[in-house]
Order: C-alpha cells, then sequence, then structure tokens
C-alpha cells in the first residue's frame, strides 16, 4: 500500500446474476480459477483489508480466507446493501468497492482512486473509463454509512443516484479493457482469449 490512511476492500459478489441465468458470477471459473479470486488477486496488495459481500454460496466464498457479509436486506435488493453491510464491519475508515467479475483491474488503481479522494476534498472518488463512470468501482469513506441507509429505507437501489447526492470526484483511466466485466457467457469466453493470449 502507498496510501496515508489504510483501506479496507469491500468485494461485491451478492448480486442475483440475472444476465448470466442466475448464476452466482463471482464463483465462475475463468482458466480454472473463480472470478472472485481473481479480482481478490488483483486487489488485496493494494488494500489492507478484504471482505466480500455475498448472498448465496456463502461456505465456498469463506473457503478464499476472508470475511463473508450478507445483506441485511432480502431480496437481492442490489450492491448497495452490500456496501453498507460491509460498511459496518471493515476496520479502516475507507473502504473500496469493487464488483466480484471484474478480473483484469489496474495495479494502480487504489492509489489513483485515493489521489483523486484527497486532491478534490471529496467523500467518494469514482472510476471513469474513457470518460464514463463505473460507479461500483469507487472508494469512500465509512462515515457515509448512515446517509446509505437512509436511502436504502427510502427505497433508493441506484449506486449513481446514491452517490450523486455526496461530494463526489472521478479518478480518470484510459485502459478500457481493464475495466471489463463478466455479464455473459461470451464476455467469459472474450476473457479466456485474453488470459491465453497474454501466455
Amino acid at each position: 500500500m502507498s496510501t496515508e490512511q489504510k483501506i479496507s476492500a469491500i468485494v461485491l459478489a451478492g448480486g442475483r446474476g440475472r444476465r448470466m441465468g442466475e448464476m452466482d458470477k463471482g464463483l465462475l471459473l475463468l482458466q480454472g480459477k473463480p472470478l472472485v479470486s481473481w479480482v481478490v488477486d488483483r486487489i488485496s496488495p493494494q488494500v489492507d483489508e478484504v471482505v466480500i459481500s455475498a448472498n448465496r454460496n456463502l461456505a465456498h466464498y469463506r473457503e478464499l480466507g476472508y470475511a463473508v457479509l450478507p445483506d441485511e436486506m432480502l431480496d437481492f435488493p442490489g450492491p448497495l446493501a452490500g456496501l453498507h453491510r460491509a460498511m459496518a464491519v471493515v476496520r479502516h475508515p475507507l473502504w473500496f468497492s469493487v464488483p466480484c467479475d471484474t478480473p483484469f483491474l489496474p495495479e494502480d488503481l487504489v492509489r489513483r482512486l485515493y489521489a483523486a479522494l484527497r486532491a478534490d476534498g471529496a467523500e467518494l472518488a469514482v472510476a471513469a473509463v474513457e470518460g464514463r463512470k463505473q460507479p461500483a468501482i469507487c472508494l469512500g469513506y465509512t462515515h457515509l454509512r448512515a446517509g446509505l441507509g437512509d436511502f436504502l429505507a427510502g427505497g433508493g437501489r441506484r449506486v449513481g443516484e446514491w452517490q450523486s447526492g455526496l461530494r463526489w470526484t472521478t479518478a480518470l483511466f484510459d485502459d478500457l479493457q481493464s475495466f471489463n466485466n463478466i455479464n455473459a457467457m461470451a464476455d467469459l469466453e472474450e476473457a479466456e482469449a485474453k488470459v491465453d493470449g497474454s501466455k
């Protein structure tokens, strides 16, 4: 880690996976290794703690050796519910969130989000690639939990809508492929080809 403050990572693996036939995306295999393991391997050197937000197959996720946190809300309410749950238990004042289906994230992702957060005096820094925000890939303070709880209690579910009410900034990246996520089997096949091509 090369930031002044310690940071906890929250890996978001609690979704229903509707676009993948309701498969648990974090446990889909890429080169024989679960997607969530690719994500953890990429981000763990960048942070001081990792927790996993998951709602199914909890024993499988626990085998990775990290705390696994089911939502407190029922019926897969979305990534914000996972964030809200995790913010209550992470050990550090800053948290970084990332989906479980983004296996090729930049190795300096957290450092650059932190630099943007500090430079702009923001509450939240969101990754943006080629001008497009990646709302689920962000860095913020745990004191945001109270306001997030109010947002969820009022029926809010969209990550971007919650973020728009905060003092937020962006960290700009230009390598779109590093942020590719696996939303369909075709995406998984492309990822397999990418890994094969890099060997």
